[in-house]
């Protein structure tokens, strides 16, 4: 699980600038610039990612069970996953209802997830994945929330169109992952069992 390990405290820990070091951020872009600052932050958050993922490959060859859930957490864990992939696209659709309500929904679509997941799910290396990724989507949204007080973000109104267009997207990108690609990622098809 050292992979895993590492791969949470690099990916994590770089999403985690802004909510434990947002002036040594904005120093960072001052003295780098914008462009050169979201590179290498793109670079050692994929680097993190890998190593997720390869780390939690690895820990699920060998697992540690902590508690054994009951059947039914499968289901409600998918049901939790629309939900999650509807926010998700809340967050890149303008003018939608979810994100002016919630502000920021990709964030609380990981909440979710990582909920989800851990209702479903309890091995080690489980627990480790989704509950840093819980942990750290608690911390992320409130100070994101912290942020739009102190500079007044005010979104735009929100349109039929724009909630039809996140609920839509959000429920097909749902059914084509829960049904073909959570299986072929992860090993794990969600509605069987």
């Amino acid at each position: 699980m050292t992979l895993l390990i590492a791969g949470l405290i690099v990916f994590l820990g770089v999403h985690s600038v802004r909510i434990f070091a947002d002036g040594w951020r904005s120093s960072q872009v001052a003295r780098l610039g914008l462009g050169a600052y979201k590179g290498i932050y793109s670079a050692v958050s994929a680097l993190g990612l890998v190593l997720i993922v390869v780390g939690y490959g690895q820990a699920r060859e060998a697992p540690l069970l902590l508690w054994n859930p009951p059947l039914w957490t499968r289901h409600l864990s998918a049901l939790l996953m629309l939900f999650a992939f509807v926010l998700l696209v809340a967050a890149y659709v303008p003018r939608n209802r979810l994100r002016v309500m919630v502000k920021h929904p990709m964030v609380l679509g990981v909440k979710i997830w990582a909920a989800g997941h851990l209702l479903a799910n309890g091995h080690a290396e489980d627990l480790l994945l989704f509950g840093g990724f819980l942990l750290w989507a608690v911390f992320d949204f409130r100070a994101a929330r912290q942020r739009d007080r102190i500079h007044g973000r005010v979104d735009a109104r929100s349109t039929l169109a724009g909630d039809a267009a996140t609920v839509i997207i959000g429920a097909a990108l749902w059914a084509v992952f829960a049904r073909y690609l959570h299986a072929w990622l992860i090993g794990v098809q969600p509605f069987v069992g």
